[in-house]
């Protein structure tokens, strides 16, 4: 039996998941509703082809890259230097969407500021820039302790994102992903992560504070809800919670994702985060051909996974 390939799982099931997203992002719900994205299309504010991804890609492939190169928190902030600067790790050559927050961050790494002292702390800096490239760093948190798993977390998201809710969201986020690798059905880990993650938050000061903003998820059953009661904004728990449903209501990699394009507005981070569980859930074989063919840059994004 051939052994699965979870980079590649996770590589073009965030970027597949973020194309979709890039011609209808900002698009209302209820524009989707008549509209709905059942392809990949061009067009949109931005203007790009079928098929080009966004930031959410590109720096995800900066943190894949970084780990196969030997992870260090200082190289993969000279690769997020080059991709707001020099367009590394784009589609098309152009950075063409970028979050506040990730900005106001690379540029004080441009500056020289230590990385895991360029993101922002403040409450208004809890924006989804740090949960939509932060999946590849599952793939060294497998043998660790839950303690350590937590340090490195916060390190990759605090390169930009270091207010706790961030990070426990990546956190959280990871710990979903690290037990599909396990092989764990996702209802399954659902449960378990309720007891599992919530212990962890309530056993420090600064993450118990915290911990009231998961309990849709840590609290009650997040799949019994209807998709009116789910957000799809540029809020890291918006996402967070977005992506966790549209998993557990959904029932292979394709319907995940396009359930969560068509939530609205932040279209293509929301089809991102989905797009990386669903694939570790159902495995790249599982993503539509037509649309992994349409991607942009899939040579070298194979290259990337062949360098692991």
């Amino acid at each position: 039996m051939k052994a699965r390939n979870y980079i590649k799982d996770i590589l073009f099931g965030v970027c597949v998941g973020d194309a979709l997203g890039v011609p209808v992002e900002f698009e209302s719900r209820d524009f989707l509703k008549k509209n709905p994205v059942i392809k990949m299309q061009s067009g949109g504010v931005h203007g790009q082809a079928d098929g080009v991804w966004s930031d959410d890609s590109s720096l995800t492939f900066c943190l894949a890259e970084t780990i196969a190169e030997g992870y260090n928190i200082k190289l993969l902030a000279e690769k997020f230097i080059a991709w707001k600067y020099k367009a590394y790790w784009t589609a098309t050559g152009e950075v063409f969407d970028i979050g506040n927050a990730t900005r106001l961050a690379i540029s004080n790494l441009g500056k020289g500021i230590n990385p895991i002292e360029a993101g922002g702390k403040n409450e208004s800096d809890n924006g989804n820039g740090s949960l939509m490239r932060i999946l590849p760093l599952v793939l060294l948190l497998k043998d660790l302790p839950i303690e350590d798993r937590f340090m490195l977390t916060k390190e990759v998201s605090s390169i930009t994102h270091a207010h706790p809710r961030s990070v426990m969201a990546c956190f959280y986020y990871l710990e979903f992903a690290l037990e599909l690798i396990n092989g764990k059905d996702k209802f399954k880990i659902y449960e378990e992560l309720k007891d599992e993650v919530l212990d962890f938050f309530n056993s420090n000061t600064d993450f118990k504070k915290e911990a009231h903003h998961f309990d849709r998820l840590l609290k009650e059953n997040i799949h019994e809800l209807d998709e009116d009661s789910i957000q799809s904004s540029g809020y890291v728990i918006h996402t967070l919670e977005a992506s966790i449903w549209c998993l557990l209501t959904t029932a292979s990699y394709d319907e995940a994702v396009l359930k969560a394009v068509n939530l609205g507005k932040d279209t293509d981070t929301t089809g991102a985060v989905t797009g990386g569980l669903a694939a570790l859930c159902y495995g790249y074989e599982s993503i539509s051909k037509e649309w992994i063919n349409t991607i942009k840059g899939k040579n070298e994004i194979d290259n990337l996974i062949n360098r692991f």
